[in-house]
């Protein structure tokens, strides 16, 4: 696999979403909250993953290879564990020794030794934490709202763009950030709403995901 020291302290994000971070990205040996948006996780997991960092999904079982690889996310560095048991915790910090970032979905709400502890291991492995839903330590919460899908005619048509706000609330900011985004526009990019489209973007191709 990799090594578990990364040589610096920003995991590659897509600029459109890292504007809004705190540090201007996703910070290794921090952990991060998404509001239950499986569309948002994917993008954030793009950059790192087509940046060559292997990526952990635990406790998903939902979690939709087809779209992943839409979003730009490199499946051979992909690892799944779709059903952790009442474990998710251990084998969250397990896969942070070995991998670059991780995602968990909470199935309860983990006590405040065992948040401190697996925070304690992500900084020593230089690991970035995803976690679907609230998490105690988080760096920053994401969110979207104000979700809209343009293609639908009068009864006819396919479903061809989405514009979505993403929110930043972060305990190291005084006010939220949004901005506006294409997830995906028309040519299936992430991009934000007056940009142009860029070729070189780490999201090239993306399928719909809730």
């Amino acid at each position: 696999m990799q090594a578990t020291k990364l040589d610096t302290r920003l995991v590659p994000t897509h600029p459109a979403i890292g504007a809004l971070l705190p540090g201007g990205g996703l910070k290794q040996g921090a952990a991060y909250s998404v509001d239950q948006s499986a569309a948002l996780v994917m993008a954030l997991l793009a950059g790192p993953s087509s940046a060559g960092s292997w990526c952990g999904i635990v406790g998903i079982p939902e979690f939709g290879l087809e779209a992943a690889a839409g979003f730009g996310i490199d499946l051979e560095r992909l690892v799944l564990v779709p059903h952790p048991g009442d474990q998710w915790l251990a084998v969250a910090a397990a896969v942070a020794d070995v991998l670059g970032v991780v995602v968990i979905r909470p199935p309860k709400r983990a006590s405040d030794g065992s948040v401190s502890r697996l925070s304690a291991r992500l900084r020593q492995r230089g690991a970035t934490l995803i976690v679907l839903g609230p998490w105690p330590q988080s760096e920053a919460m994401l969110s979207i709202s104000e979700s809209s899908w343009s293609g639908i005619g009068a009864g006819h048509g396919h479903l061809a763009a989405r514009q979505v706000t993403v929110t930043v609330s972060s305990r190291l900011a005084g006010r939220p950030r949004s901005t506006r985004l294409w997830l995906p526009d028309p040519q299936l990019a992430l991009r934000a709403v007056h940009a142009s489209p860029v070729l070189a973007s780490p999201v090239t191709h993306l399928r719909a995901a809730v």
